[in-house]
């Protein structure tokens, strides 16, 4: 495990697809960084409490029943839903993309990693991008947290 932020920067949603294309097993994390990250690898359940045994994450393997849709809008999809986190975890959280191993699920289903490597920061710009994108579709969704 690598303990830096210095990560090279995704600048563009196409940039992130072909990532995505190229390689198995990317999750995207949204916290203040692999150098906080990785000193314990464990997230913690913002409920009760509890420390989990892995890095809570969203997996960016695009699913089977996909089929032949556009992987630019699984990514755009990934990115929009998961979106709203950096305004409810406060300054500092950005979106970055890692490789590592499913050891677990936490309370809301979502992967717990370890064996985390570090592969880039996510540009907010592409934060943006993906809201284009979800717009874009002919049935567009809205955030994962619903207000």
């Amino acid at each position: 495990m690598r303990e830096s932020d210095e990560l090279p920067v995704v600048r563009t949603l196409a940039e992130l697809t072909e990532l995505v294309e190229r390689h198995q097993g990317l999750y995207v994390r949204w916290s203040r960084g692999p150098a906080t990250d990785l000193r314990d690898v464990s997230s913690t359940d913002d409920l009760t409490g509890v420390s989990m045994p892995g890095l809570s994450a969203n997996p960016l393997d695009v699913e089977n029943w996909w089929e032949d849709r556009p992987v630019r809008v699984w990514v755009a999809r990934r990115l929009h839903d998961y979106a709203h986190l950096p305004h409810e975890k406060g300054p500092g959280v950005r979106a970055w993309v890692l490789a590592g191993k499913e050891t677990s699920r936490g309370p809301d289903n979502e992967p717990l990693v370890t064996d985390a490597r570090p592969m880039c920061w996510i540009d907010p710009q592409i934060i943006d991008e993906a809201r284009t994108e979800v717009a874009r579709q002919a049935n567009p969704w809205g955030p994962l947290r619903r207000g």
